[in-house]
């Protein structure tokens, strides 16, 4: 970890695109709100990216899978692979992989995209605490129900080692500020009085996936959350720039203890 305290946001002499390889962007409040483009991302990221940085899409959204994401970026006019595109799905799959055999079944409590990550480490999603589960694992579903989290809670009050791939209170969306993954794991925490171990979003693992996926060597975080993004920037020991269109306020950022203090700010 980084020891360097920040006292308040510094000021580079070179473009940031020049500066850093490889911009690690969170989507939620920086590239888009729900199915809305934020206004100056696109132009800005196309800029930087046709002066030869590299894009990568960093995300603590567990619900949608890399290629679903990667296509909306595509539509938005920003090109972009599957393989650009690091969830907290795939941080968390990784982290469960290692503490349960092959091949294991896992209570998977969130959408498509958790799944398939699951999958792709060689565990197989149930949905039910009766399953027979080796873990039990909460990510993102805007479509999740009382059923769902019911199954989580008899999972972890059995014993069940209980994973979340991020614990975000909040998300932007078109209207507002929406409930988010973290919301829904305190209702299971609640019933059951239990911790998960979480992956996204400031937790190493999350930062450890990011580097392994895309080989980054001067990276820079680009994020509007204090406490996920420019956290997980301060515990990687890398920089970080925050941008106002989320969900951190200026007043926010002032009152910021060390570890949430970007490198950078921008209004967008």
């Amino acid at each position: 970890m980084s020891e360097r305290v920040r006292k308040q946001p510094g000021r580079c002499e070179r473009a940031l695109s020049e500066a850093y390889d490889t911009a690690l962007l969170d989507l939620d409040g920086v590239v888009y709100a729900g199915g809305s483009v934020i206004e100056h991302a696109v132009a800005s990221l196309s800029t930087a990216r046709d002066g030869g940085m590299h894009l990568a899409y960093v995300t603590n959204n567990a619900s949608r899978t890399p290629d679903a994401v990667a296509d909306q970026l595509t539509g938005f006019g920003l090109p972009t692979a599957p393989t650009d595109v690091i969830t907290s799905a795939q941080a968390v799959a990784r982290l469960i992989a290692g503490q349960v055999p092959d091949g294991a079944r896992v209570l998977a409590v969130g959408g498509e995209g958790l799944r398939v990550a699951l999958r792709e480490r060689g565990l197989v999603p149930v949905d039910s605490a009766e399953d027979d589960p080796a873990a039990v694992v909460q990510g993102f579903d805007p479509k999740l129900n009382w059923e769902r989290l019911a199954e989580a809670a008899y999972a972890v009050q059995r014993g069940v080692p209980w994973f979340a791939s991020n614990t975000d209170l909040t998300i932007p969306k078109e209207r507002g500020i929406a409930p988010g993954n973290g919301a829904l794991v305190e209702v299971v925490r609640t019933a059951t009085g239990g911790t998960p171990q979480v992956a996204g979003k400031p937790e190493t693992p999350m930062h450890r996936e990011t580097v392994l996926r895309t080989g980054a060597q001067r990276p820079l975080v680009v994020g509007d959350r204090l406490d996920t993004d420019i956290e997980g920037a301060y515990n990687g020991g890398v920089d970080s720039l925050l941008v106002l269109t989320g969900v951190t306020t200026a007043a926010e950022l002032l009152a910021a203890p060390p570890q949430h203090r970007p490198t950078y700010v921008d209004a967008d």
